[in-house]
């Protein structure tokens, strides 16, 4: 299968998990179907999600495993913070890996269809789901300070107020062309600039239709419930909200909790680590950068599942 994309740090995701003959894993954010096809090669059985249908189709269509009998692959076109109830469903309590690759994949970008990217012309959509509210409908009926809000909070842009009045006033917007001129006109774009300004809208705005922090959150909570012991979590983040996120639920699910001091008082005990060898934050080679642009911000982390039950979620 040629891939429309190349997955990044594919090498150190599969070094990380270790995917054995016989092992299930999860991917929980198919797209083109790069991990999922090493880890099948390596002779593991793969349940995959993705909501998008149109990465479900091509997966059903270019992956011969999943028409196996049984299935080697399974594609579920669900959202990956379903996966517990899902893969019951399909009689999988237990997983030996999860891997999640977050955010937009490059089949989205490329297509001008979906509204994803400025660099084409395209409406303004940025749905994964192709169901729900889109980008315009979002830009078009939303107050100025919830959109200066979404700006400011997932996009970190510092002059969210300006942008998020500009795009009030020249509504109704239709087209990624539409808001990319409106916010290169609020900002003072200059044509040759190392970073175009629209891409912090974009990327806000994607966040903010999809709630994709939310959905990240619940999905580690997720892969958490389902690893059995010894199983891995590899997480590929592109910006610094989502590796937040995920190095703090690491830290947070690896803390341990040390008997009572003589010199301090007893404290109740918190429950005992779920994760282990929570790995440092690998990005990718000068080499890898080379061959794949997009790789560039990419930070994997990753962590072994202990024995300890899954945390209550609060």
């Amino acid at each position: 299968m040629n891939a429309p994309h190349i997955p990044v740090l594919l090498d150190e995701v599969i070094a990380a998990l270790d995917p054995q003959p016989g092992d299930v894993v999860v991917d929980a954010t198919f797209g083109a179907g790069g991990y999922t096809r090493a880890i099948l090669d390596a002779g593991a059985r793969v349940h995959a999600f993705d909501r998008d249908p149109d990465a479900i189709a091509s997966g059903q269509k270019n992956f011969p495993e999943a028409g196996e009998n049984p299935p080697r692959l399974v594609l579920h076109q669900r959202r990956f913070s379903e996966m517990v109830n899902s893969l019951a469903d399909a009689g999988v309590a237990r997983v030996d890996g999860v891997v999640m690759d977050i955010g937009v994949s490059s089949m989205q970008l490329d297509q001008a269809r979906r509204g994803f990217a400025f660099s084409v012309e395209g409406p303004l959509d940025m749905r994964m789901s192709r169901e729900g509210e889109s980008a315009a409908d979002f830009l078009n009926a939303a107050r100025e300070e919830d959109i200066a809000d979404v700006l400011y909070q997932y996009g970190e842009e510092r002059q969210s107020r300006r942008v998020a009045r500009a795009i009030v006033a020249a509504r109704p917007l239709e087209t990624t062309g539409d808001l990319a001129r409106v916010v290169r006109k609020a900002l003072g774009y200059r044509a040759g600039a190392p970073k175009d300004p629209a891409t912090r809208t974009f990327q806000a705005v994607r966040i903010h239709v999809n709630a994709e922090l939310d959905e990240l959150q619940a999905g580690l909570h997720a892969a958490e419930v389902l690893l059995g012991e010894g199983g891995c979590l590899a997480v590929v983040t592109f910006h610094s909200l989502e590796d937040r996120i995920v190095k703090r639920f690491l830290r947070e699910a690896a803390a341990t909790h040390p008997g009572p001091s003589r010199h301090v008082p007893a404290a109740k005990a918190g429950p005992p680590p779920a994760f282990a060898r929570v790995s440092k934050p690998i990005r990718p080679s000068e080499a890898e950068n080379a061959r794949n642009p997009r790789a560039r911000s990419a930070t994997l982390r990753s962590a072994i599942r202990t024995a300890a039950p899954a945390r209550k979620v609060s």
